[in-house]
């Protein structure tokens, strides 16, 4: 222990890959950041421009696709330094950064899909009542709400992490600082920080989730309710987008919730986060406006309003 030293920096291992292969993963990642970020900006840009869409579910629509944008953000650019330059290493503040952002980012989503699967069910259940139930007011403070729930989450295992002394190796094999990959790095008792990282994220996910489950579940029921089935369709078919969203955002976070019994599979932990980063801000735009005919509408009126 008289020669342990303190670590300045980590070196992200990410994908090793040849020559060939780095610059067409360079250039395939770059179109789809810039695809999701023009994407999910548009969406923002429609939402706010189109008077028809200053209803609840595009509000929160609206949220998510900045979410989408920081979240994607907090972990391509980097990716793409590895890739263009092999520039592997990162500060250990630097590292820390990136590890708080992308977790309370994805914090905020989790609660932020809660939040839209409320506004589904009192749109299903409760049509009538919609616009005196999901007023501005009540948007920004559920909006505001999963910011303060997803900060309160993230800060304090973020803070313990920052506390522990690393010296062993400095190499993280992901594309991204993940806190279960730099607890493994480190010299002291890292016990009592997994254990409050593993509950912390527990709660957001399983807590959000069963908020979705309820919230569906109530939907079910009350669409068995009604005796048209083209009417139960209809109903149904507003909550499409969303449902699909939550089936690919769970199914990932899940498994990363899940993945101290799976720590042998890297490369399934990686695919994981990848899917969670940078292919689900990409569908998002896609999943929301492929149906969607108010969204196409004002689309088209943004882009050729002039013509």
């Amino acid at each position: 222990m008289e020669n342990k030293s303190c670590i300045t920096h980590f070196i992200l291992v990410a994908f090793p890959l040849s020559f060939p292969m780095r610059a067409m993963s360079f250039f395939f990642l770059l179109l789809v950041h810039i695809v999701t970020l023009l994407g999910n900006f548009l969406i923002i840009l429609t939402i706010w421009k189109s008077n028809v869409l200053h209803t609840a579910m595009y509000y929160f629509l609206g949220n998510l696709a900045f979410l989408e944008i920081c979240f994607t953000s907090s972990i391509i650019p980097k990716l793409l330094s590895i890739l263009a330059f092999e520039n592997h290493a990162i500060t250990f503040w630097g590292c820390l950064a990136q590890c708080y952002f992308y977790f309370l980012l994805g914090s905020v989503e989790l609660l932020l899909l809660a939040a839209m699967s409320f506004d589904r069910y009192i749109a299903v259940c409760y049509p009538l009542q919609y616009g005196a139930v999901m007023t501005p007011r009540l948007c920004t403070q559920l909006t505001l709400g999963c910011w303060i729930a997803g900060f309160t989450d993230t800060f304090i295992p973020t803070l313990l992490v920052s506390k522990v002394w690393f010296c062993k190796s400095n190499i993280i094999d992901h594309f991204f600082c993940d806190v279960e990959h730099l607890l493994k790095l480190a010299c002291s008792n890292t016990g009592l920080i997994q254990l409050i990282n593993l509950c912390s994220s527990s709660l957001v996910v399983f807590g959000s989730l069963l908020c979705n489950i309820t919230s569906y579940v109530c939907i079910i029921v009350s669409l068995t309710k009604i005796s048209k089935a083209g009417s139960r369709w209809k109903s149904f078919s507003t909550c499409v987008s969303h449902l699909l969203l939550v089936a690919i955002i769970y199914g990932s976070s899940l498994f990363l919730c899940m993945r101290g019994a799976t720590a042998s599979y890297l490369d399934i932990s990686k695919l994981s986060a990848f899917m969670t980063g940078i292919v689900t801000p990409l569908l998002n735009p896609f999943i929301y406006t492929l149906k969607n005919a108010q969204v196409h509408h004002s689309i088209h009126v943004l882009i050729f309003r002039r013509s």
